[in-house]
């Protein structure tokens, strides 16, 4: 039996829509190459001077790669962390993610691109192309770094040992040398940036958690109060006070045009896995032990388990049901087929609710 590769709706989507475009992209480069000229496509890719008549491409420009070199990582990265964050989260909650830390980059990079042309008039600025899939592995990194925050990442056999709060400070460095080079436009290096903020920001006071049903406080909770994931935690220590100044600064003047909302303390506490209040069986309060992140992170455990479990059982099943090769491939002797036959039928027909069949003779006929 083959194996099967599991991959979940919106994953598949992405992945599906990311080798097609790559490919039309590639095939229309071919077509209309020249050694004088450089090509665009401006209703596929995200180019300033030229995409505005096509709105759809400040979305569908992230999933368009140039070179086979950085479609292999988009496709690799984009199966793990995709699938990864899809049975963490859930299909609608990864959809609305990739939505934002798609729009959002693109729009800040054109913004950016129009900025320095109007600074400079070069045209080279409003003619590069904002494309790739930058802006989705940068945002994918910044959730594992909200998921699992502890943890360590070895490399080669222990040599190099790294947090996972750091691969997004890495990555936006690594983005930045490959600008300098064919394989990355100078574009990209605004995208990871922009897609670092913006996924940051997004997970930080947007995204809606799983709320814990059986705590005295509203039925929704946003964003993600922890220390951990506090914008300055993504830098080496000796940079995290200046960081975290700096960081506060913006944070009170986003407050101040009412586009963040200060955390309360129930929602620090929910964060930090505090005990929060509840009401007891007898009406009293009582302290119950972990809040809402913690209760949360239980049930979704639980309710991961029962689901694997329905899965191994239901392919075990399949495996028992599945027919055993036939030790002979000839057919039974003509004598022994109606024997054969009726012996079938009787056993489908107890299986049916103990229904039987018996054939008319040929005296009954008459």
């Amino acid at each position: 039996m083959p194996p099967r590769i599991n991959i979940p709706p919106v994953t598949r989507v992405l992945l599906v829509g990311l080798v097609a475009q790559s490919a039309l992209s590639a095939a229309i480069r071919y077509r209309q190459w020249s050694e004088t000229a450089g090509i665009v496509i401006p209703y596929l890719t995200l180019v300033p001077q030229l995409s505005l008549v096509y709105p759809w491409t400040f979305l569908t420009t992230t999933l368009v790669e140039s070179n086979i070199f950085t479609l292999a990582i988009a496709c690799f990265t984009l199966y793990q962390g995709g699938r990864y964050l899809e049975r963490a989260w859930s299909s609608a909650d990864l959809a609305k993610f990739l939505v934002i830390v798609s729009l959002v980059p693109n729009v800040l990079t054109f913004a950016t691109m129009v900025f320095f042309f109007t600074l400079t008039r070069n045209e080279s600025w409003t003619l590069s192309t904002i494309a790739g899939t930058i802006p989705l592995q940068i945002a994918f990194l910044v959730a594992f770094s909200q998921l699992v925050p502890a943890h360590t990442v070895t490399l080669f056999r222990g040599v190099v040992s790294l947090r996972v709060m750091r691969t997004p400070i890495l990555y936006t460095g690594l983005v930045a040398v490959l600008g300098l080079t064919p394989l990355l436009s100078p574009a990209a290096v605004w995208q990871a940036m922009y897609g670092f903020l913006a996924s940051w920001t997004y997970l930080r006071f947007y995204k809606t958690v799983f709320p814990d049903l059986d705590a005295s406080q509203p039925t929704s909770l946003r964003g993600d109060a922890s220390e951990t994931f506090a914008f300055a935690e993504f830098f080496p220590a000796p940079a995290k006070p200046v960081v975290a100044a700096l960081a506060n600064q913006v944070f009170d003047v986003l407050v101040a045009v009412r586009l963040c909302t200060p955390f309360s303390a129930a929602d620090v506490s929910a964060a930090r896995g505090d005990a929060l209040p509840r009401r007891s069986a007898g009406g009293g309060a009582g302290g119950a032990p972990g809040g809402a992140r913690a209760e949360a992170e239980r049930r979704r455990a639980i309710a991961l388990r029962a689901l694997d479990q329905r899965l191994n059982a239901a392919t075990s099943a399949a495996a028992k049901q599945a027919p055993q090769p036939a030790a002979q491939t000839a057919g039974p002797p003509v004598a022994t087929q109606p024997q054969t036959t009726q012996a079938a039928m009787t056993a489908e027909g107890q299986m049916l609710g103990e229904t039987k069949f018996e054939p008319e003779s040929d005296s009954s006929k008459n």
